[in-house]
């Protein structure tokens, strides 16, 4: 485990988005513990649920490659480095002036303008894998779209919910099949003849595409880059499944939402009296209610962090800017948080900073393990399958959403600490444009854009003043 894992948390550029790209090329390809049809249902199910998207994503694999113990040790692996780091760059901003050196300013623009062109890129190739057929293309989009026009707390799940039932419907042919038993309902003189009904049915059938040949219908669609036109592995099992069972599952899952009624009973009941449980219940309430990561994340944490008086808005955004450019989990922005929240009470930096941890962290990752023991159950029923394709493909739609949120707030300077759009000069859409560009057709690593981003925001400086 320690060898097939250790090195993700420190090289694992560019967020969720861009995580999934390289879990896929890393466990699907080069390892080959699982195929590409087990990847995308695998990814669906993590999006589904609350919580850290990639995180889980990585957690799930290495449960159904080793064990759960195995996979907790691989989930620390992956994610405490750059927490460490987060503590850190926590500890210095607390002691930071208010107002920051220009070039600064800068360098961190550039460095989100970056930032953005990776999370594009990445969403391009994760529609690609995505669309199977004319109806995902379209959920894609509609997803898109959607999460761009409003942003609430409910809006995204219901978005991907919205996106599995439409599925559900098609691949089952839900609508058809109510026709038709609308039509054997009539009375017989209303009915229409038998021969002319057959006639249509069987027409009908010629021009609708069987759920069987979606993917291999969507190859001449599906848009392609260099970086993912490699041979797709046909069959490749798992190597040690996890032990299922309905009655552990359920089990974790009951537990789960004992404890969050719990902790939401008590915050009703005694908010305000500490601020270590108030920052602990208001990340475990945001790391349940949080469904497709990037999109909501910044806006959630801002409301329940930054509304709450603890951390001021330049100091979220500073920090948001800089652990985007962090490997591993961007959930580890809790870790910050956490550090800054208590540093005006008598709570340690290092106890804040294990509040924003478990806070945000330990909810989704609690509901994927006990997902993942009736999963194998679930899996088999053809609606759970159609909903996750469908999920899936409106999960894509939400990756171009946190493109756009983080376009409208990338912007840094002395007047907008808060955050500004990069569409206020043509340059950052240039950082954007290099990034994604370089990586889509140059192979430029997330890494090295993102430096490179820094470098062009304080040519922006240099040249401006």
């Amino acid at each position: 485990m320690l060898a097939h894992n250790w090195w993700l948390g420190f090289t694992s550029f560019g967020g969720p988005s861009v995580h999934f790209q390289i879990f896929r090329r890393l466990y699907v390809e080069k390892y080959q513990w699982l195929d590409e049809s087990q990847y995308a249902e695998l990814f669906a199910l993590c999006q589904a649920l609350s919580g850290p998207g990639s995180t889980k994503m990585h957690l799930a694999i290495n449960m159904l490659h080793y064990d759960l113990l195995t996979g907790v040790l691989a989930f620390l692996i992956w994610s405490l480095p750059m927490a460490i780091a987060a503590f850190g760059l926590a500890l210095g901003v607390r002691n930071i002036g208010a107002e920051l050196p220009g070039p600064v300013y800068d360098l961190l623009s550039g460095l989100n303008s970056a930032t953005v062109g990776i999370i594009a890129l990445a969403a391009i190739q994760l529609s690609s894998k995505a669309i199977t057929d004319r109806l995902t293309r379209v959920l894609v989009f509609l997803g898109a779209a959607a999460g761009m026009l409003y942003n609430a707390l409910w809006y995204f799940p219901v978005i991907m919910v919205a996106g599995g039932l439409a599925t559900v419907v098609y691949d089952l042919k839900l609508l058809h099949r109510t026709w038709r038993a609308m039509r054997i309902s009539k009375p017989k003189d209303q009915r229409v003849p038998e021969d002319c009904e057959l006639a249509t049915t069987a027409a009908a059938e010629s021009v609708s595409p069987v759920h069987t040949t979606h993917a291999s219908s969507s190859q001449k669609d599906a848009p392609r880059s260099e970086q993912t036109a490699i041979p797709i592995v046909s069959a490749a099992p798992i190597a040690a499944p996890i032990h299922t069972s309905w009655k552990v599952g359920t089990a974790v899952i009951a537990a789960f939402f004992i404890s969050f009624t719990i902790v939401m009973v008590c915050r009703g009941a005694i908010g305000g009296t500490s601020r270590g449980f108030d920052l602990f219940a208001n990340l475990y309430l945001a790391g349940t209610i949080i469904f497709g990561g990037g999109p909501v994340v910044i806006p959630l944490l801002r409301e329940y962090i930054v509304a709450q008086g603890w951390v001021s808005p330049r100091d979220f955004l500073l920090g948001l800017a800089i652990t985007q450019a962090f490997p591993g989990p961007n959930f580890n922005f809790a870790v910050y948080l956490g550090t800054l929240a208590v540093a005006d009470t008598s709570i340690p930096p290092v106890v804040g900073a294990m509040i924003g941890f478990v806070g945000m962290f330990t909810p989704g990752l609690w509901l994927l393990v006990g997902t993942t023991k009736i999963w194998a159950t679930v899996r088999k029923v053809h609606a759970v399958r159609a909903a996750l394709r469908g999920i899936h493909a409106t999960a894509v739609g939400l990756v171009f959403t946190a493109v756009y949120r983080l376009f409208q707030i990338g912007y840094l300077d002395a007047e907008a600490q808060g955050g500004s759009s990069l569409g206020r000069d043509g340059w950052w859409v240039v950082i954007i444009a290099t990034a994604c560009y370089g990586g889509m057709h140059f192979h430029l690593s997330p890494p090295l854009a993102i430096v490179l981003g820094s470098i062009m925001g304080l040519i922006w400086y240099g040249v401006t003043n």
